[in-house]
């Protein structure tokens, strides 16, 4: 099961809000990615699907696909805001690591590495910096 705290319950339901009622919740979602193996995405959603796990937290309701599901068995998502920005955090019991950006994971073996430097030497993308998405 996926939790909300009361910070993240009060952001989504500003943004679905804002949504002019095209929204029906917030789908959560794992996919693989990310400089760590597997990435969170988050995005509104019209209604579930068919397989989809549904949560309600007062008004505002979360959408799980099945595959996802065990990835996010336990998950709190939170709403933070800090010096370096604001954006949602996921702790997940089920992550065996996790990069620099909060939003990339591995769970058991699978995963990649997580350098703060992309290929020029740059930043790279998504990953090695602290700040929340």
């Amino acid at each position: 099961m996926v939790t909300l705290t009361d910070a993240a319950v009060s952001s989504l339901e500003r943004v679905l809000a804002k949504s002019g009622g095209a929204a029906a919740g917030l789908r959560i979602a794992v996919t693989d990615g990310g400089c760590a193996g597997m990435k969170y995405q988050m995005g509104l959603e019209a209604g579930a699907g068919d397989d989809d796990a549904v949560f309600r937290f007062g008004p505002v309701t979360i959408f799980v696909d099945a595959n996802s599901q065990p990835f996010l068995s336990g998950v709190v998502v939170d709403f933070v805001e800090g010096i370096e920005g604001a954006g949602f955090k996921f702790d997940n019991p089920n992550a065996t690591s996790s990069c620099g950006c909060g939003k990339s994971f591995s769970a058991g073996g699978a995963g990649g590495s997580c350098s703060s430097s992309g290929p020029s030497g740059g930043p790279s993308s998504g990953c090695g910096s602290s700040s929340t998405h």
